[in-house]
């Protein structure tokens, strides 16, 4: 897998080999950023289950201010530290963060921490037609404090599989998704953040 777009664009992504990590495809990337356009450069980024932070790397190629990947794995951390090393990125611009998302989670809210972008893209859930999804999709949907670390006119991209029926909560509301194979990616806001006129708008 590579960069697509920006300044590292090409660039050949290190991977944990075996099946412990799914990165996100190249193609669904590829959607993902060109439905953002401006909405990339100067922002403030979020990647939660970073695996080889494919997607913050994607954004500070393409203009992001700051990010920060949240992976649990140390195996995978190191994934991570070697691709920002082999994109030349300033230390200074991305913090790789080694822990539970839903631990990072509400340690970012009381820090005061807001985000421009959030997002991820957790391993996959089971087929749940029938009963609610217990996803870590919808975990993060579920989740109190996730919202609260969205900027205005911020968004949550949020990936999961087609056979995994979310349940949208009332503290988002989509705006749209992109589908690909079994691959899905929804763009979620807030109802008390809702895109503000000054915000570049997503290109369909």
């Amino acid at each position: 897998m590579r960069i697509i777009g920006g300044t590292a664009a090409g660039l050949i992504l290190a991977t944990p080999k075996g099946l412990d990590v799914r990165p996100t495809p190249d193609l669904v990337r590829q959607a993902v950023f060109n439905s953002l356009g401006a909405r990339v450069p100067g922002a403030r980024v979020l990647e939660l289950f970073g695996g080889t932070g494919a997607l913050s790397l994607e954004c500070l190629s393409r203009g992001a201010r700051h990010a920060v990947c949240v992976e649990l794995s140390r195996k995978h951390a190191r994934f991570i530290e070697e691709n920002i090393a082999k994109a030349s990125f300033s230390r200074a611009i991305v913090e790789v963060r080694v822990q539970d998302v839903f631990t990072a989670l509400p340690q970012l809210a009381s820090a005061g921490r807001t985000f421009d972008l959030v997002l991820a893209d957790p391993p996959f859930g089971e087929k749940n037609i029938g009963r609610r999804s217990g996803s870590l999709s919808q975990k993060l949907l579920d989740d109190p404090t996730l919202p609260t670390l969205l900027a205005r006119g911020g968004l949550l991209i949020l990936g999961h599989a087609r056979r995994d029926t979310l349940e949208l909560t009332p503290a988002w509301s989509e705006r749209k998704i992109l589908k690909h194979g079994d691959s899905w990616m929804r763009f979620l806001e807030t109802p008390e953040s809702p895109l503000s006129s000054s915000s570049p708008p997503m290109l369909d």
